[in-house]
């Protein structure tokens, strides 16, 4: 079942794929990582001018990754916001995605906070750096085949 963004973006010739509706309702579309920059640009136009939250998680072990983002097209005397979600799935031998913090500027340290936990890289982000571990941490804590470092507690020091 398409909802009415999908019927949209298909008369305009738009690639996605429609994976239906969560139980909120809310329409989920699937974008392909090479079309999502213009394809943001042409959802910003069209009216979802607020990116509520983005965040990204690791689909199976050696899987996919996804980067999820939810979009509200807010407007003056509407009671109820059109929301959107729209996942981005990548390969995780090469995890790259067009930043959409020229679009939406609260993308900022949450699309940073992805790239430290799961390692997708967020291409034309300005500030693209680990934002909750060390820079010097190797590897990706959020993955599901990430094996943690040998460390010694501080409780366990004495």
């Amino acid at each position: 079942m398409q909802g009415r963004l999908s019927v949209w973006l298909i008369k305009h010739g738009l690639v996605h794929r429609s994976l239906g509706f969560d139980y909120q309702g809310i329409e989920t579309l699937q974008i392909k990582p090479e079309d999502w920059h213009s394809i943001a640009v042409i959802l910003y136009v069209y009216g979802y001018n607020y990116l509520r939250s983005q965040c990204a998680y690791d689909v199976a072990p050696g899987g996919l990754l996804a980067s999820v983002y939810h979009l509200t097209r807010i407007e003056y005397a509407i009671d109820q916001p059109e929301e959107v979600c729209i996942k981005v799935f990548v390969p995780r031998r090469n995890p790259r995605i067009p930043s959409v913090f020229w679009v939406w500027k609260s993308a900022d340290f949450q699309e940073r906070e992805s790239y430290d936990m799961l390692g997708i890289y967020y291409d034309n982000h300005p500030r693209l750096k680990r934002i909750l571990m060390p820079e010097s941490w190797i590897g990706w804590p959020l993955r599901k085949d990430y094996i943690a470092p040998n460390f010694y507690e501080i409780q366990d020091a004495h």
